[in-house]
């Protein structure tokens, strides 16, 4: 790993765009007000529009207008922009040049990283370019980091990893997925593996599922033509839900580096159960929200957005019902759900263990509550343990009591966004929140099965009505087996 003060240019493939503005100029403007950046560093705008230095600079002041201006001028000066195409060679010679004045102005080493917020269907021409020009031929590092979607499926995942690999090799090679990035997602390991009231239990012994939802309220925006390719599936269940299921399962690495993080997490994604075509209406529910409403709002369907096709079929709702099979989960089901228009938007793990074989205690309606361990991704950062206590009087009852850890606290203020974060691992050299290409392999050969089904029929779409908790199908799928969303959310207003 290099310094904690890391010398690097970077350029920003696609700097004119909304990513760029929203997320990646205040990112590295934090790593900078914290002192995680030297001032030794240069950051390279490129797009097609035909913008100045000064045009760029304009944009950053704007994105950071809350900050001290002071030094936001001193951070902007740093941003320097170039017209590009990436089809012409000589854009990429003149990036070069660009590159090497800058590093002989800020006096960096040759540390050159390319982050591509584009278009994805510009990465590989992109990549091919940068090595057949020599951009990537320095005497420091060079790595990339690419936004999803990597690829629409197993095909075009392959396709384009193999330009990738034309110019850079698979540990210079950073693919976001920026709930990796998430404080709660990262501390998932630590509350597993920190713990020794948790990891002897976390296992078919003690635990009966385990429930990952990560619903919006929010419908497609102006992102209908954009969904209308995507959908649920893909833009949400191949990457970002897959990825939490494996860090919940995973067994515990041998050591905390990336190599032996990203062994476990694989063996997790290989030991998923395959499942046919035939089973996938079983075990995978899709819906697409209708009409309803969200937050006391009357709001349109999905087929009503902008840009999107009036008979449309694309999902923006899946439940799943996951299994895996090893020692440590056989038997046990993994439950995802994932959608738009929904009664809440909240990204949550609920653990729920088993009871216990003799029930010597019991509620006011006879029931005792299960434990439960929830852990709170957003908006409200956190960790609750719901167990059973004593009512207080001689009924011999029990009630449900919550402990609870809030991370969404003052000392969590400055917490550093996921893409702060994932830029600073990046200049450190830490792949350990990033996807390796065999958890992208691995992940789309799964989904690919799903989507094949889908497109054959195998599937009915359900339509759900927008501001509920998804289809009646979603509650199905767990009544089944016996078991019930947690928490549970009142689909009336």
């Amino acid at each position: 790993m290099e310094s904690n003060y890391p010398k690097t240019t970077m350029v920003i493939f696609g700097a004119t765009g909304d990513l760029a503005k929203r997320k990646l100029f205040p990112s590295i403007f934090r790593l900078y007000k914290a002192g995680k950046i030297s001032n030794e560093f240069a950051v390279v705008g490129v797009a097609r529009r035909q913008w100045s230095d000064e045009t760029l600079r304009e944009v950053i002041s704007e994105s950071l207008k809350d900050e001290d201006p002071k030094l936001v001028e001193e951070f902007r000066s740093h941003f320097y922009y170039l017209a590009f195409d990436v089809t012409n060679k000589e854009s990429y010679q003149k990036l070069d040049l660009m590159l090497s004045k800058l590093e002989e102005k800020y006096n960096i080493p040759g540390n050159r990283i390319f982050y591509m917020a584009m278009s994805p269907q510009y990465f590989g021409t992109i990549a091919v370019n940068l090595k057949q020009e020599k951009v990537t031929d320095t005497n420091g590092w060079t790595r990339l980091m690419i936004e999803k979607p990597f690829g629409h499926d197993l095909p075009s995942a392959q396709k384009l990893n193999n330009e990738i690999r034309e110019a850079f090799s698979e540990n210079e090679i950073y693919r976001i997925d920026h709930y990796l990035g998430k404080e709660m997602v990262q501390n998932i390991e630590v509350i597993r593996f920190a713990n020794a009231i948790f990891e002897p239990l976390w296992n078919n012994q003690y635990i009966s599922n385990v429930q990952v939802t990560s619903s919006e309220v929010l419908g497609v925006e102006d992102r209908g033509g954009y969904y209308e390719h995507s959908g649920a599936l893909r833009d949400m269940v191949q990457n970002h839900m897959l990825q939490m299921v494996s860090l919940l399962a995973m067994d515990p690495p041998i050591r905390l580096t990336t190599n032996e993080i990203r062994s476990e997490k694989i063996k997790v994604f290989r030991a998923l159960r395959k499942l046919s075509l035939d089973q996938i209406q079983d075990y995978v529910v899709r819906g697409q929200y209708g009409p309803g409403k969200v937050k006391g709002k009357e709001v349109t369907g999905y087929r009503s957005e902008k840009n999107v096709d009036p008979e449309s079929n694309t999902e923006t709702f899946v439940a799943a019902k996951l299994l895996i099979d090893n020692h440590r989960w056989a038997g046990v089901p993994f439950y995802i759900r994932t959608g738009k228009r929904m009664k809440a938007k909240s990204t949550k793990i609920v653990i729920e263990f088993k009871n216990r074989p003799m029930k010597l205690y019991y509620s006011e309606n006879d029931e005792l509550k299960a434990n439960l361990l929830e852990i709170n991704i957003q908006p409200d950062e956190g960790i609750t343990l719901h167990l059973n206590g004593k009512k207080v009087g001689s009924s011999g009852r029990s009630i449900p009591v919550e402990l609870t850890y809030s991370n969404d606290s003052d000392a969590s203020a400055n917490t550093p966004e996921a893409y702060e974060r994932l830029i600073y691992d990046c200049m450190l050299g830490d792949a350990t929140n990033f996807a390796h290409w065999d958890e992208v392999d691995l992940s789309w050969t799964y989904i690919d099965t799903i989507s094949q089904a889908w497109s054959n029929g195998h599937s009915d779409l359900a339509i759900y009505e927008s501001g509920t908790m998804g289809p009646q199908a979603s509650d199905d799928l767990l009544s089944k087996d016996g078991f019930q969303w947690w928490p549970v959310v009142d689909d009336v207003d």
